[in-house]
């Protein structure tokens, strides 16, 4: 059973490994490519374009090879068996936040070779959903500042009330003969 599912998540980790690698290399391509068919006039790229290319690619070679270092799975050279499937590429939080960040650089990428470098801005996309999870999970429970106070008081008003007690309210509510309130 356990070896199947290393097998699966092997099988998983070389996919999005495979994406990684096309991923670092087609935006930049098609980057160049649909400069050359729409936007002829910014050839050769000018020294801020360059920049904004180099500063977003640094963090997205280094978010690639980090998940490939991770995600690879190891072999055992003689019979071929897997030894260890690496980490889950597939699992909830860190790993998919990492999957996001490239995913907004490659779409930047391909944007700014297509409608201009103006579509690096989507790029602040990045920093402000980490301000707004820093606020929603940190900062704002800790102020005691939150915009769910309605569906917790809710919450807490159900969580008191076993489901007998809220059956036995509800009919009560409706008029319901055999709800009977016992008077002390």
């Amino acid at each position: 059973m356990a070896h199947g599912a290393a097998k699966r998540i092997a099988g998983q980790n070389e996919q999005a490994i495979r994406v990684l690698h096309l991923g670092m290399f087609l935006p930049t391509v098609l980057s160049i490519l649909l400069r050359l068919l729409f936007r002829r006039g910014s050839l050769p790229p000018s020294k801020g374009s360059l920049a904004i290319y180099v500063v977003t690619y640094l963090p997205a070679l280094f978010l690639s090879r980090y998940l490939e270092s991770i995600g690879t799975s190891r072999r055992d050279p003689t019979t071929g068996a897997i030894v260890s499937s690496g980490q889950d590429l597939n699992q909830p939080g860190v790993m998919e936040w990492c999957f996001d960040i490239l995913y907004v650089t490659w779409v930047c990428q391909i944007g700014s070779g297509a409608f201009g470098e103006w579509f690096w801005y989507f790029y602040l996309l990045i920093p402000s959903y980490a301000v707004f999870k820093v606020w929603s999970n940190f900062i704002g429970p800790m102020t005691g500042w939150s915009s769910d106070k309605s569906t917790e008081e809710s919450a807490s008003e159900k969580s008191t009330l076993s489901k007998r007690q809220e059956k036995l309210r509800k009919r009560s509510e409706k008029g319901d003969p055999r709800a009977r309130t016992v008077r002390k």
